[in-house]
């Protein structure tokens, strides 16, 4: 015969097992589910920054969610319903989806070489954020980037040259005893990359009367940030 207290100590295990592993199924089906359009609705600017940040931190520690992509695929044939709007880099070594551990239908994506805004982009974030209904737009650059290194050296390359234009104010703005201003002192290249992001984020509200209304009435935030190539860590200015 068991004891009493033997048995009473297995029902216990037996309740947290259960409850452990009810949890785990939530988990997974969670993960595996695309946002849904009441799902996006309940989502604030300062709830989808946190779902970055979180989603960045699973990455960098090795925990990403396991998740059913065909599932997903299937789930947003007929809708999207993302929660943010990242400008990136054109950069290989930056999956925006993978470094933010997210799903397929959760992110817009605008890529460019430098990460800078032109009309077209604002005009595709218009669209993520007013129409679309994304919370959030992040502004991101990266550590070693080579269209940074490019402007900084005044590279001269087809349309590629007009491409790095667009990075020239921030090398110009960059001050302080930075020697030498070129690609050869990364210190400087790191300086006009971070520049580059607030010069960005500042175009974009000169330029985009939509989005500037947005983010003046709470609707939507603007976040910059920068990506670590080296550890996949970024960190956000706020």
């Amino acid at each position: 015969m068991i004891p009493n207290n033997t048995k009473s100590l297995l029902l216990a295990l037996a309740i947290a097992l259960t409850g452990f592993l009810a949890s785990a199924a939530v988990h997974a089906d969670t993960a595996s589910a695309a946002l849904t359009r009441k799902a996006q609705a309940a989502i604030t600017p300062a709830k989808a920054l946190e779902m970055l940040k979180q989603g960045n931190g699973r990455f960098v520690s090795g925990k990403n969610m396991a998740r059913d992509f065909l599932a997903q695929v299937k789930q947003t044939a007929n809708g999207q319903f993302p929660f943010a709007a990242v400008v990136s880099c054109l950069d290989s070594r930056i999956p925006l989806a993978i470094v933010f551990d997210r799903g397929i239908g959760d992110l817009f994506v605008a890529r460019v070489a430098g990460n800078f805004v032109n009309d077209d982009i604002l005009g595709s974030l218009e669209f993520a954020t007013k129409l679309a209904g994304a919370k959030l737009i992040l502004v991101m650059g990266h550590t070693e980037c080579g269209a940074v290194k490019g402007a900084c050296d005044a590279a001269q390359l087809g349309l590629l040259t007009a491409t790095l234009a667009n990075i020239n104010p921030a090398v110009r703005a960059v001050q302080g005893d930075h020697t030498p201003r070129n690609s050869r002192n990364p210190k400087f290249v790191q300086a006009v990359a971070e520049m580059n992001v607030k010069l960005t984020m500042q175009t974009l509200r000169d330029r985009s009367v939509v989005l500037r209304e947005m983010i003046d009435k709470g609707q939507i935030d603007l976040i910059g940030a920068m990506y670590d190539v080296s550890s996949g860590k970024v960190s956000f200015y706020e």
